[in-house]
Formats: C-alpha cells, structure tokens, sequence
C-alpha cells in the first residue's frame, strides 16, 4: 500500500487497528532508524551489542515545505520508536545524532525487587544497556519519541537488570 499524507487532522471515531506481519521488525545488527522503515513499529533487538542510531529531530521542516506537495523533508515530531530487547544486551546502545538529547526516565528493576529511575542530563545522548546494571535482559522494552526540537522523550521505559543499578545515560 502506497503512503498517503494528510495536511490537515484525521479523526477515526472506532480507532485504528495497526496490524500485520510488518508492525514487528527485526534489528540485527547496527542500524540507522528511519521514520518510515521503523517508527511506529515494534523494533526486536536482536544484537546483543548493536547501535541503533535515531534519525536527527527535524522540527520545522513542515513549515518549510514550498508547497503541498513538497514532502520530501517532513517533520518527525512526535514520530515514537517501540524496542523490545530480544537477546540479552552486552553493549546495546540506542543513540542520537549528538545534537539531540534524552530527556524523561528510564527505570531499570533488579530482580524482582529493586527499582531505580534515572534522570538523563542535559547533554546524555547514548542510552546504553549492558544486561547486567544498566539493565538490557529480554524482556526490557523502551519507547523513545521525537519531542520538539533537540529533545528525544524517553517514557513507558522499564529495563530489567541486577547487580548495582547505574544509569543507561552518557554523552557521546
């Protein structure tokens, strides 16, 4: 089916139903997102050390299209990528260009019994996980949004870890 681009809002009174063998897609070694072959979809994460690299924030490029059916560089706010971890992590890394940052939480429980939140920094644009104490083990699942302008959300996160918790967040 070919992709169709509305200008104005679009309201379903019954919902959407997002289904099919294309909503999951597998990520087996490095990869570099896009909005159109992963946004929205759930992302398997089936490299236990690989980098996933977010396309960069593109604010305000609708308003800079130089007509209807100018496309060709649309914003990606509020674009949303779905990970499930799918292979115990031992250096997953889920990255930005480096202009744009984390912000939200991230909170990672250890055994059962044992739950932290962590806060990115204002400069954080790695969130590594590492199966162990920044959490990573099958069954972890993050949603990252495109947010505004230079600001990746991080939320409905929890990554499962043990040992002694340490934060998912650095800088490049």
């Amino acid at each position: 089916m070919a992709n169709t681009t509305f200008s104005g809002p679009v309201i379903s009174k019954n919902g959407f139903i997002t289904t099919g063998p294309g909503i999951t897609k597998a990520l087996t070694a490095n990869t570099s997102l896009t909005v159109n072959d992963h946004a929205g979809r759930i992302l398997l994460l089936q490299d236990a050390d690989g980098i996933f690299t977010l396309p960069s924030i593109n604010a305000s490029a609708d308003a800079a299209v130089a007509g209807p059916t100018d496309y060709n560089n649309p914003s990606n706010i509020g674009a949303s990528w779905y990970f499930y971890v799918d292979i115990t992590a031992t250096d997953i890394q889920i990255v930005t260009d480096g202009t744009d940052k984390f912000v939200g939480s991230c909170s990672i429980g250890a055994d059962g019994s044992t739950v932290s939140t962590f806060f990115p920094g204002a400069s954080n644009d790695v969130l590594s996980m590492n199966g162990t104490t920044t959490g990573g083990i099958v069954g972890s699942v993050l949603q990252i949004t495109a947010l505004q302008s230079a600001e990746y959300l991080v939320h409905n996160s929890l990554l499962l870890g043990s040992g002694t918790l340490a934060t998912p967040f650095s800088d490049t």
